[in-house]
């Protein structure tokens, strides 16, 4: 009996602490999910990084480019110019770049989708740039994204009221 006893309160104590343990609050913090406040200067920053998914197909069948992105060690934000490369924590915006098309714009919105509509059916390429303030690329984050818009995606043209 003395050995059943033991048994069971042996198993009664691994369940409690396997209890306790499980019950912890793993919710990753703000800062581990947003990254530092932008309230105290970063001392040795790491290098930025840019993330992009690749399109999504929902918008694809409908002629629009949707892919989702976000950044690493930098903020995105409507700040420009030479003063703007000593702010810390980093801030830049994007570079967005359709059909290697000799013109770009900016993104500074952080809305964390690109959106580009209207797009005819067949072969496109769109890359993504992370740049500074000054609109320099970071280097190697250039990201290159190729894909199809379906022969079915309905064309559509924007009409400007005159």
């Amino acid at each position: 009996m003395t050995m059943l006893l033991k048994t069971f309160g042996g198993i009664a104590a691994g369940a409690a602490l396997a209890t306790g343990a499980l019950a912890q609050d793993v919710t990753p913090t703000a800062k581990e999910i947003r990254g530092p406040s932008p309230y105290v200067a970063v001392e040795n920053e790491p290098a930025p990084k840019l993330i992009v998914d690749p399109p999504l197909p929902e918008g694809l069948a409908q002629g629009v480019f949707w892919a989702q992105y976000r950044v690493e060690n930098l903020r995105i934000v409507p700040v420009f110019g030479p003063g703007a490369l000593s702010v810390s924590p980093r801030v830049g915006h994007l570079h967005v770049i359709v059909d290697d098309l000799p013109w770009w714009w900016a993104d500074a919105s952080d809305n964390n989708t690109i959106d580009i509509a209207g797009l005819p059916p067949g072969e496109h390429k769109v890359t993504i740039a992370l740049v500074d303030p000054n609109h320099n690329v970071i280097p190697g984050q250039v990201v290159i994204l190729p894909f199809t818009v379906p022969a079915s995606a309905p064309t559509r043209h924007v009409h400007v009221a005159k």
